[in-house]
């Protein structure tokens, strides 16, 4: 297992679109492992394979509770009416924090390691996770969707 290097903002391949997986290699299964280190170590919820300088529909998500979710080609099929409007962060723009406007529910369909199919219902911070994680695979930024970004007075009250 390695850590990665997170990408910032500033470096142009964050923007590329990701390339679907066509089948579960070995170094698919290294690049989740690595993934998962490098997101423990950087204390994140989750991590988009762009984010670690890879160009592949692959992204890991790891909520409070240690759950571990692993997507390959993930796709959102469905997206709930209500709202949220909550804090959001990224490890590629360290630092910096907006307000965002994400679905409070979403589902997604994605593959596992093992290459099989399943769907997963996700609310709350789970859904705004799905849908940064999935943005990233499009070159899209929480920043390019923030309603508002925060000021450095409102960070430093955070304790950010």
């Amino acid at each position: 297992m390695a850590i990665l290097k997170i990408l910032t903002d500033d470096e142009p391949q964050l923007r590329k679109i990701s390339r679907p997986v066509e089948s579960i290699t070995p170094r698919i299964i290294t690049l989740l492992d690595d993934m998962k280190d490098t997101l423990h170590k950087a204390n994140g919820v989750g991590l988009a394979a762009p984010q670690v300088g890879v160009l592949r529909r692959v992204v890991i998500i790891e909520t409070e509770s240690g759950k571990l979710y692993e997507m390959i080609n993930p796709v959102i099929i469905e997206k709930s009416k209500e709202v949220q409007h909550e804090l959001e962060g990224c490890l590629s723009i360290p630092g910096r924090w907006g307000i965002t406007e994400r679905p409070t529910t979403v589902k997604v369909k994605a593959m596992d390691r093992n290459g099989k199919y399943y769907v997963l219902e996700g609310t709350d911070l789970l859904a705004r996770a799905i849908c940064h994680e999935t943005d990233h695979l499009d070159g899209v930024l929480y920043t390019d969707k923030a309603l508002r970004m925060l000021t450095k007075e409102e960070i430093e009250e955070l304790g950010e």
